[in-house]
């Protein structure tokens, strides 16, 4: 009795407890699985964070080693083949000196202490950075009795005093030769206490060997790492992490991040290393233990106030193995998340009460109107057949309420008007085969609507329909003209070429006769004017009662489609730029030419000199005309079976089959000769070129390449001054050709500077250094307009004027002979009193060079016969005196002054 009682009251529960209900159970799982997820995804993605932020930073740490440590390999293999192939001469002191500055000098920006070259006989060249971050040269020879002096270098990069005479020394003892000696090979020397600063070094070297393969002597690059330590700080202080590196075997430490020493210089000069074991950090030790015997590198490990994630990372190369160690809290993630779990618990229990109270009270009022509803059916039941519901709101109950009105309205009507409503049946009816029609109507008009072409054929290849489309792409006006025609005779009765097609042939009718769909996107169809065009088409036969009653066929016109296709397979194997071939088809012909019946094959390899210096300066877009003026050229000398292709930004390649090396020899010749004719916008066209021949079948086609390249960059090696010189020559005589006033101006700027520099007593170095500056002062002035480089001179510089310096200072940097010079063009236009420009540079911060510019230009603006303005000399010189210690340099002006007084009186 009691089950059945309970059953009782579940069947008779109101709606309104079990929405309420149901709401709450279904709420509280909802609530409770999405928290425990999102509780446990916080956790297990702030393990995973931790994770990868430390597998990124031993990343981050490893590409800053590896930056680091490829500097000095990068110089030796960039400078081994110069001293093995006598191209730098040993045994010229000044070209020797020079080679060692230079290159020194082109890394001032990195941690490479010197670049040396130690020979089998004891002897010892190259340059070195001193504590002031000077450049000074380094002999060790007969001439020093076998002892290191060290030299500070002139303006010419040659020696010039003795500053440290560092005693003898015999390279063949350093563990960096003796490495490199033994292996055979490039190699990294053992890290070690430097000799002279108070760092940790480590060298790499490079045996050097003659022709016969006989042991000249080693090439050093030597680097500290101190700056190893400084990357460690920076990649972990936001991270609240550690890191060190350390040596594998001998536990010693290269770099760390805790602020203390690496090694410690006990009183008698000798040096004592320090391991892991010496910095006071168990969790380090731990870890490195673990990875010894385990080999796993990933370690969580408790320090008594934190876990530690530890990841431990080798790091080899050839002469030595680190271990790069990275430690990170895992507190700098937790407390944030336990701190979000306790607020997102409470404002989840306190939603959870507010949402239930207010489905209760939302509840009991949108059901409320259900206890009208059965109030009034139960009096409608009774035979009181006017009762009509109240239509409180337009929702489920005002719906059922709707519906029993209409139901009341129809029971009421069916039983006091049965007549009218078989006449009202009778309308619908009507309204029914209306909308058919209506129906009929609208599929028609989606059928032409539709951008794609349909027509439907009988049996007997007879069209039965056709859409809007269809006329359109055929050229009908009516369909017609169409219906009723054969098809086939009509639109597909031949082929592209004219050539007749048989209806056996028709791919159309296939469809038919296999009873299945085809497709075909190669044939065409022909239009009434007798004109075809490219055609996609599908057809699929039509069956009724499980028997084909004839054929749809849909088609669409493919030309454009067809004409992008065969553009987009033109440009997988062309320049887009240029026109010629690219990489891809280049590398696929030299695949496919290999063989015997094309030897002997060449290949010329050809780079585009000042295409960098042209984008700089010019901008891209006259970069890329020098590009296509190339390609011109190329197409203009190669021969109609020669493969020429653009390989990179400024390389092109050109193959030859069945072609001696002189023949290519020649035409290398002809393409420099078309070069030499060019000229864009101020930049003399020349290009290095380099060949190679494969005459047989045991050498490598690759190799060949490899060669052709290898021989261009010589080229461009070997002339690279005399490129250089005339890329600076045609830029100034550019610029005197588009104004004559800017020649006479250089050209009086340098002879006063070279009258001011022997009035002040400058060495002949300086006096010839200043006159080649004044010449070129200007020379960044090719940029710009005509209608601006002409303008009147003695208004205010506009801001496209005072790119000028800067735009000199980049051309004269590009290159070695004259990069002396930028820094006094960038500034001849800084103001004494600092309200010049491009620095705003003030007083003696100017460089002195400068400053005898500023005095020559300001004078000569004011005498020069082709300015419009022009004044006497003594006008001038008093005009120059007004600007003393505003615009120019007192000392310079007063000895200027001198100087052109003593004329005047002349």
């Amino acid at each position: 009795m009691r089950r059945t009682s309970i059953k009782k009251d579940s069947a008779t529960m109101s709606i309104r407890s079990i929405v309420i209900i149901v709401f709450i159970v279904l709420l509280l799982a909802t609530v409770s699985i999405i928290s425990y997820i999102i509780f446990s995804n916080w956790f297990t993605s702030a393990n995973g964070t931790i994770k990868k932020i430390s597998e990124d930073m031993n990343k981050e740490i490893l590409n800053q080693i590896d930056e680091f440590i490829n500097i000095p390999v990068h110089i030796n293999e960039a400078n081994h083949e110069l001293i093995e192939d006598g191209i730098v001469d040993m045994n010229n002191e000044a070209e020797r000196e020079k080679y060692f500055v230079g290159v020194l000098r082109n890394h001032m920006g990195n941690d490479v202490y010197s670049f040396s070259y130690g020979t089998e006989n004891g002897e010892y060249y190259g340059a070195r950075k001193n504590k002031n971050n000077e450049i000074e040269i380094m002999r060790n020879d007969i001439t020093t009795n076998g002892e290191s002096w060290y030299y500070s270098i002139t303006n010419e990069s040659n020696a010039d005093k003795i500053a440290v005479n560092a005693g003898k020394f015999d390279p063949r003892t350093r563990d960096w030769y003796k490495a490199a000696k033994e292996s055979g090979l490039p190699v990294f020397s053992p890290v070690y206490k430097h000799f002279v600063m108070d760092d940790l070094t480590v060298s790499a070297a490079y045996p050097i060997y003659n022709k016969d393969k006989e042991l000249m002597g080693v090439l050093g690059t030597h680097i500290t790492l101190t700056r190893i330590d400084n990357y460690l700080k920076e990649i972990v202080k936001s991270k609240n992490a550690f890191a060190l590196i350390m040596e594998i075997n001998s536990r010693d430490l290269i770099a760390n991040s805790f602020d203390i020493n690496n090694f410690k210089t006990l009183k008698d000069g000798s040096v004592n290393r320090l391991t892991i074991d010496e910095i006071g950090n168990s969790a380090i030790i731990q870890a490195y233990n673990k990875y010894v015997n385990t080999n796993e590198n990933n370690f969580i490990i408790n320090n008594g106030k934190d876990k530690l994630y530890i990841k431990l990372t080798p790091h080899h190369k050839d002469g030595f193995d680190w271990l790069v160690v990275t430690a990170i809290p895992e507190s700098l993630f937790i407390t944030n998340i336990i701190e979000n779990i306790k607020l997102t618990l409470f404002l989840t229990i306190l939603a959870l009460v507010i949402s239930i109270l207010i489905t209760f009270k939302i509840t009991n009022k949108f059901l409320k109107p259900i206890d009208t509803l059965i109030d009034i059916n139960e009096k409608f039941a009774n035979g009181d057949l006017l009762q009509r519901a109240t239509i409180i709101r337009n929702d489920e109950i005002g719906m059922m309420s709707k519906s029993f009105n209409k139901m009341a309205d129809t029971i009421y009507m069916l039983i006091n008007s049965l007549e009218s409503k078989v006449k009202e049946r009778t309308l619908e009816l009507e309204k029914t085969n209306n909308a058919l029609n209506e129906n009929r109507e609208q599929l028609r008009l989606i059928l032409d609507s539709a951008a794609e072409a349909i027509f439907g054929l009988d049996n007997n290849g007879n069209c039965t329909y056709c859409n809007a489309s269809c006329l359109t792409m055929l050229g009908y006006s009516s369909q017609d003209e169409l219906i009723g025609k054969n098809m086939h005779q009509q639109i597909h009765h031949s082929f592209r070429d004219g050539k007749p097609m048989i209806v056996e042939e028709c791919k159309i009718f296939k469809a038919h006769s296999i009873g299945d769909g085809t497709h075909v996107d190669d044939e065409v169809f022909w239009r009434k004017d007798g004109t075809c065009f490219d055609v996609e088409y599908y057809s699929y036969p039509q069956y009724k009662d499980g028997k084909i009653i004839g054929i749809v066929v849909t088609f669409s016109d493919i030309t454009e489609s067809r004409k992008n296709l065969e553009h987009i397979k033109y440009l997988s194997c062309h320049d887009s730029l240029t026109g010629l071939y690219n990489r891809m088809f280049f590398d696929e012909e030299l695949r496919r030419l290999d063989n015997i019946s094309n030897f002997p094959i060449s290949i010329i390899f050809g780079d585009i000199n000042g295409l960098k210096l042209t984008n700089d300066i010019f901008g891209h877009a006259a970069g890329d005309e020098l590009i296509k003026k190339s390609a011109e050229i190329f197409r203009k000398v190669c021969r109609e079976s020669d493969i020429a292709a653009r390989v990179g930004g400024d390389e092109f390649t050109i193959l030859l089959h069945n072609t001696e090396k002189k023949d290519a020899q020649k035409i290398i010749s002809r393409i420099k000769k078309e070069f030499a004719k060019e000229r864009i916008v101020a930049i003399k066209g020349s290009i290095s070129m380099g060949c190679a021949t494969k005459t047989s079948i045991d050498d490598d086609i690759e190799v060949t390449m490899e060669n052709a390249e290898s021989a261009m960059y010589k080229e461009k090696t070997l002339n690279r001054k005399i490129i250089n010189s005339d890329t600076v020559n045609t830029i100034m005589e550019t610029l005197h050709d588009r104004s004559p006033r800017e020649k006479t101006h250089s050209i009086n700027v340098s002879e006063i500077c070279e009258n001011i520099g022997y009035k002040m007593k400058l060495s002949e170095t300086q006096i010839k250094k200043l006159k080649e500056a004044g010449y070129y002062h200007d020379i960044g002035k090719i940029v710009l307009d005509d209608n601006i480089l002409n303008k009147e001179i003695f208004k205010e510089d506009s801001k496209e004027m005072q790119q000028h310096p800067v735009v000199g200072y980049r051309v004269l940097n590009s290159f070695e002979d004259t990069m002396d010079l930028a820094e006094a063009v960038l500034s001849h236009h800084e103001r004494w009193d600092g309200t010049g420009y491009p620095k705003g540079l003030k007083g003696e911060e100017i460089p002195l060079l400068a400053r005898i510019i500023a005095v020559a230009e300001y004078y000569d603006e004011l005498t020069n016969s082709m300015n419009k303005n022009i004044l006497s000399k003594e006008e001038a010189v008093r005009k120059i005196k007004e600007e003393i210690a505003l615009k120019l340099d007192p000392k310079v002006t007063d000895v200027f002054i001198e100087l052109e007084g003593n004329r005047l009186v002349d």
